[in-house]
């Protein structure tokens, strides 16, 4: 029996280094790549112009993030997030209040941006083996309750 725990110890190590490790190779400053995205209802903004910096530490996930489509309304966005899932808030964003990261795979995440704990946005954000490339897939819903779904492609910087 002690040989067993002793193996299930090493894979939960080893299944904790393998995940830390992935999760360094995703911080970063990831710039959107305009002509590889796309929104359902062909609305994608042109001169689609964001920048997203993550800092993956321990549980937890640092997001920062500039938006400058518009020159007259930049938006800027932080918050952090664990990454169990859990409900974190967001202060600042009149779209959503509540966001939740989930690890699906070494590569793979589950985002949520939530109103007052309704989903307004669910991507999956995956992390090519390139290390160099990010997608972000899902459906969001508008201010007036119309939803669409999108994919969007970001580059390392």
């Amino acid at each position: 029996m002690t040989m067993f725990k002793t193996i299930y110890a090493g894979l939960a190590v080893l299944l904790f280094a393998t995940a830390a490790a992935a999760q360094s190779d995703h911080s970063g400053s990831w710039h959107a790549i305009e002509e590889r995205s796309s929104w359902s209802d062909g609305a994608f903004p042109k001169g689609f112009n964001l920048t997203i910096d993550l800092k993956f530490e321990g549980d937890k996930l640092f997001y920062h993030s500039e938006n400058d489509t518009n020159k007259d309304a930049i938006q800027k966005l932080d918050w952090t997030a664990p990454l169990d899932g859990t409900i974190a808030p967001v202060v600042g964003q009149p779209r959503f209040n509540q966001v939740s990261v989930k690890p699906l795979g070494p590569n793979q995440y589950q985002f949520l941006e939530l109103k007052d704990g309704d989903v307004v946005v669910g991507a999956i954000w995956t992390f090519l083996a390139d290390k160099k490339t990010v997608v972000r897939w899902g459906v969001g819903k508008s201010p007036v309750g119309i939803s669409r779904a999108f994919i969007e492609y970001f580059a390392r910087k």
